[in-house]
């Protein structure tokens, strides 16, 4: 589809403000995902208190005639608001943080997610034009089929949930260390490209904006490990925007576009789909040379960035529970 505006593969050229909204977005979203994790009131606040007065006197209104109006952004809303505040109480009650069914719910819920949006571009391969579902520009393609592909990889290597831990310090970060850089790094790749098939002129935000903000913490000392900790609070923070600022990615002086450009979108599903099998083949890989059941062990916690990350922040039963599922045949 051709544009009349200067693109820069990917996106169109932009006012410098653009870039600046990119950063207070990513910023803002991480440091409330911080504060979340760290006081439980906040978090509450957060998560149940403003969400309630929001559903009763703001959202059902502020949503009418837009792209976020319909069922899709709200159900996105509350789906993450479950899957936040399901982490919220493994940090609050000790006795979840024994329970191997419940530990396995962070899994379940990101398996749901990249579910939902493998589906969704398989949909979008058919879609040429205004998207029935929220009149977005669609345009479907092999991209789709290849990312759908990337997603259902991506799915597959979720694993060692059995180690999900809750940090022995202050910060009460949740940690699992299955999750690795790489993973995160697959999976951002894979997350994108849907992004911007499927939901196109909010990438940039929606997109670029909401990945970085998870993604950098988990980069840096203090969020290492806690990777589903600040994807599930920053997308939640980011739907409840979404529906409450409607017009913010659309129609403001802060909306930026898209390229709409076929060579970039497939670009982007290949990268996608090139990373997810690299990392698939050395899943299979250390999963053949470990030994170990990802379902029931650990995959990569005797990794040197995992054992570091274990010493630091697990308590000794953490420890040696770890230590005796690794050795597990």
């Amino acid at each position: 589809m051709d544009v009349d505006y200067p693109t820069l593969f990917f996106f169109e050229v932009g006012e410098w403000w653009d870039y600046a909204m990119l950063i207070v977005v990513i910023a803002a979203l991480a440091f409330a995902a911080w504060l979340a994790q760290r006081s439980k009131w906040f978090a509450l606040t957060t998560f149940i208190v403003i969400p309630v007065l929001l559903t009763i006197f703001w959202w059902p209104y502020s949503t009418a005639g837009t792209h976020s109006a319909g069922w899709f952004a709200i159900v996105k809303q509350y789906s993450a608001l479950a899957g936040a505040l399901s982490l919220v109480a493994l940090q609050y009650f000790p006795k979840l943080q024994k329970s191997k069914t419940y530990l396995a719910l962070p899994a379940l819920l990101l398996a749901v997610n990249i579910l939902e949006a493998v589906i969704r571009d398989i949909q979008c391969y058919w879609i040429h034009g205004a998207d029935p579902v929220n009149g977005l520009w669609t345009f479907g393609g092999p991209w789709n089929l290849m990312n759908a592909a990337a997603g259902i990889l991506n799915l597959i290597m979720i694993g060692g949930w059995v180690g999900i831990y809750v940090a022995n310090d202050k910060s009460k970060a949740i940690i699992w260390t299955d999750l690795t850089v790489w993973w995160i790094i697959a999976y951002d790749l894979w997350n994108l490209s849907y992004v911007y098939n499927c939901l196109s002129d909010r990438a940039w935000y929606s997109g670029v904006a909401l990945l970085l903000a998870c993604t950098i913490p988990a980069l840096l000392p203090f969020g290492k490990g806690a990777w589903i900790q600040y994807r599930a609070y920053t997308l939640t923070y980011w739907s409840a925007v979404v529906l409450t600022f409607p017009a913010f990615m659309h129609d403001s002086i802060f909306a930026h576009r898209p390229s709409h450009s076929a060579a970039a979108m497939f670009v982007l599903a290949a990268a996608s789909l090139a990373c997810n099998v690299a990392l698939f083949i050395y899943h299979i890989h250390r999963i053949w040379v470990t030994k170990r059941n990802p379902l029931t062990q650990e995959l990569y916690a005797d990794l040197p960035a995992a054992k570091e990350l274990v010493e630091r922040t697990a308590s000794d039963e953490v420890k040696a529970e770890i230590a005796a599922r690794l050795k597990q045949n």
